[in-house]
């Protein structure tokens, strides 16, 4: 079945009481039709999650709900114009971090990449476009103790991808593989 398909039948995009964050999961094919997923790298001069993996994503403003705050943050942080999101695929589960009351809401969206991506350097160290096919490749993921806790790990060249947003990349990958 198109993977498409199945990621248009993703829950809603949630909106639960004290979710001050968003994040865009977005979603493209290559010239390959190999689907890929944009992340970064956050500098590792951030206050807060240096040098993490994570999706283009933030605070959310007044008046704005998940989506919104999704596409604004992925247009400052990597350029993203808002009409290069093409369709809301749906929600992923909220997760946490540290603090357990404010939940992060991931928004899935197909995206029509833009000739050119560009990094705010303020907030990105760098962009990274993994295939989809690169993700669900399970000998590159790990599960390691974290506080307390078994956390998934996956290595890229620029950096670790765990915690909450691995999170959500694995339940994204849940949802891909009904389709195979």
């Amino acid at each position: 079945m198109d993977p498409w398909t199945i990621l248009r039948s993703l829950p809603a995009v949630p909106d639960p009481p004290g979710a001050e964050y968003a994040v865009l999961v977005p979603l493209y094919l290559d010239e390959a039709d190999d689907m890929r997923v944009i992340l970064t790298r956050r500098p590792d001069t951030m206050p807060t999650h240096p040098g993490d993996i994570v999706f283009p994503g933030g605070h959310r403003e007044s008046g704005e709900d998940p989506i919104a705050t999704a596409k604004r943050e992925a247009w400052e942080e990597v350029g993203l114009p808002h009409d290069a999101v093409v369709e809301i695929l749906g929600g992923l589960e909220p997760v946490t971090t540290r603090d357990r009351n404010r939940p992060i809401v991931p928004v899935v969206a197909r995206i029509e990449r833009p000739a050119e991506l560009v990094a705010d350097p303020r907030e990105v160290d760098v962009i990274i476009e993994p295939t989809l096919k690169e993700l669900l490749d399970e000998t590159r993921w790990s599960r390691r103790p974290w506080f307390g806790h078994t956390l998934w790990f996956f290595e890229f060249d620029e950096g670790i991808l765990w915690g909450a947003t691995a999170s959500m990349v694995r339940e994204l990958l849940d949802h891909v593989r009904v389709s195979d």
